[in-house]
């Protein structure tokens, strides 16, 4: 088994859902050492993994969590992987799995793969397969896929047809200027924007070093966005500013 398993992903896009929250896999497994193995890679990537020993706990644990992605061994205490898959089916229909198990006959592949796991991975494996796997799992999914027509960052929602925006359902007016620059923070949520950066995106030309007008549509935003809730606009000092969920 592999010990550098996050070299292989270089190339890849990270992976997230559209408010910037992290990818939820809940791995199931009941031997400590491949657990971890598991568990630390996942977090390095970015991702949040919960790891859980038992069939039962696990099925309790994903009506809590709503996991993105699955990671199933097969023989596990209270039920086996098959049996916990189909449970967690019966509440998320379209989750993705992969089951991960020393059972290496090509039946048991097969009885695996017809219960519903959508990739099979043998012991011993090595990590950089297995990230590569899940990679692809979720890329498919589709929970990373922003909608054609919407930007989301918590409950902070833009339509891009019709140019309105909402947080937490309540309509939030917006000037022209304004609406653009929350537009360039939402596509690049929980990214330390500079103002430089801003002003380029935004005005499309040199403000002659003018970054004050950064800060004075900052400031418009944050009486429209985050007056009255949990900010979502924060600043970084010496860096710029950030968008993130509430």
């Amino acid at each position: 088994m592999s010990h550098s398993p996050v070299a292989a992903l270089a190339a890849l896009p990270a992976l997230q859902h559209p408010d910037g929250s992290p990818i939820r896999v809940l791995v199931v497994e009941d031997e400590p050492m491949i657990a971890d193995l598991l568990r630390f890679p996942l977090q390095m990537i970015g991702w949040e993994a919960t790891v859980v020993g038992d069939g039962l706990e696990a099925v309790r644990i994903a009506r809590e969590i709503r996991p993105d992605v699955l990671v199933l061994d097969r023989m596990l205490p209270g039920i086996e992987g098959l049996e916990v898959l189909r449970r967690i089916r019966a509440l998320q229909p379209e989750v993705p799995s992969l089951m991960l198990t020393a059972m290496d006959a090509p039946a048991d592949r097969v009885t695996g793969l017809a219960a519903g796991a959508d990739d099979y991975v043998t012991k011993p494996f090595t990590m950089e397969e297995v990230l590569l796997r899940l990679h692809r799992l979720v890329q498919r999914s589709g929970v990373t896929a922003l909608s054609s027509s919407e930007l989301v960052v918590g409950d902070l929602v833009m339509n891009l047809d019709t140019h309105e925006v909402t947080r937490g359902g309540d309509a939030i007016a917006l000037t022209a200027t304004q609406y653009q620059l929350l537009q360039y923070l939402m596509e690049n949520p929980q990214r330390v924007l500079s103002k430089s950066q801003i002003l380029d995106a935004v005005w499309n030309y040199d403000f002659g070093g003018q970054a004050n007008i950064v800060e004075l549509y900052i400031s418009y935003l944050r009486k429209r966005i985050d007056l009255g809730r949990e900010p979502m606009i924060h600043t970084v000092r010496g860096a710029g500013y950030m968008l993130k969920p509430a």
